[in-house]
C-alpha cells in the first residue's frame, strides 16, 4: 500500500488543498482566527507592560566606584 500526500482526497495532484479540506476547515476558520488574534494581542500587551516597566527604573541607588578595583592575587 502505497503512502503519501497523493493517495489523499484532500490535496490535489498540485499540492493545492482541495473542496474537501476547505470544507473541513471552514467551521474552524473564525474561532482559529479569533485565539490567533487574541494571543498576539496578549503578546504585545505582555511586551508593552515589560518595556515600560523596565523604562521606568533610573537605577540612582546604584553607586558606581571612580576607579576600578586592583585585582586580587591568587592564593595558592
Amino acid at each position: 500500500m502505497a503512502g503519501g500526500i497523493f493517495n489523499s482526497t484532500y490535496y490535489g495532484k498540485d499540492y493545492r488543498a482541495g473542496a474537501a479540506l476547505l470544507r473541513a476547515r471552514r467551521p474552524y476558520l473564525f474561532k482559529n482566527a479569533a485565539t490567533g488574534l487574541g494571543l498576539c494581542v496578549f503578546t504585545i500587551g505582555v511586551y508593552a507592560y515589560t518595556i515600560r516597566a523596565v523604562g521606568q527604573d533610573e537605577f540612582s541607588d546604584v553607586q558606581i566606584p571612580d576607579t576600578p578595583r586592583a585585582p586580587q592575587p591568587k592564593q595558592q
